[in-house]
């Protein structure tokens, strides 16, 4: 705390030996309460993802861009097709597709798909959800792997199985 000492004698210069009020605010512990809770968040996000457990492929295409969460569809090692972490049936999955993009915001861009399949799946039943979705008109599909260094990304932007333009 800062005293003021006064002057040479009980009358000194006209102090009186109080305590003054110090001006300065100590931030040391704030900073070191929000690098604590930095560091624990940046531990803790990962995590926080949760889906299906899928063991994707590797790829070393760069990552994309995104402003908007993506729609996930997964194709798990037994066939089974996921949206995020709900399973449908391949029948269902273009109505299930159309009634979450129908619930978005009036004037959002359309929302991009991503398809992940696993990598001991066959490479026939990722490309029959693909052109399902495709098919449906959705033109914003594309494909998910793993980057060799182990951070999961979009790889690689595989457009939709398109039809011929005429």
């Amino acid at each position: 705390m800062a005293m003021s000492t006064g002057g040479g004698g009980p009358r000194g210069n006209g102090r009186r030996g109080r305590y003054r009020a110090m001006a300065e605010i100590n931030v040391t512990p704030l900073v070191d309460v929000m690098l604590v809770l930095l560091i624990i968040f940046m531990v803790a996000a990962p995590l926080m993802t949760v889906g299906v457990p899928i063991d994707l492929p590797k790829t070393s295409a760069s990552a994309l861009n995104q402003e908007t969460e993506p729609l996930t569809i997964s194709v798990n090692a037994e066939g089974k097709i996921f949206i995020q972490e709900s399973e449908v049936p391949l029948e269902n999955l273009v109505a299930q597709l159309r009634a979450i993009l129908a619930a978005q915001p009036a004037g959002q861009p359309e929302r991009r798909i991503f398809v992940r399949g696993d990598r001991g799946i066959n490479y026939g039943r990722v490309m029959e959800v693909m052109g399902t979705v495709s098919a449906a008109g959705f033109t914003k599909v594309a494909l998910l792997a793993e980057q060799p260094s182990g951070a999961p990304a979009a790889a690689r932007v595989a457009p939709a199985p398109a039809q011929p333009r005429r």
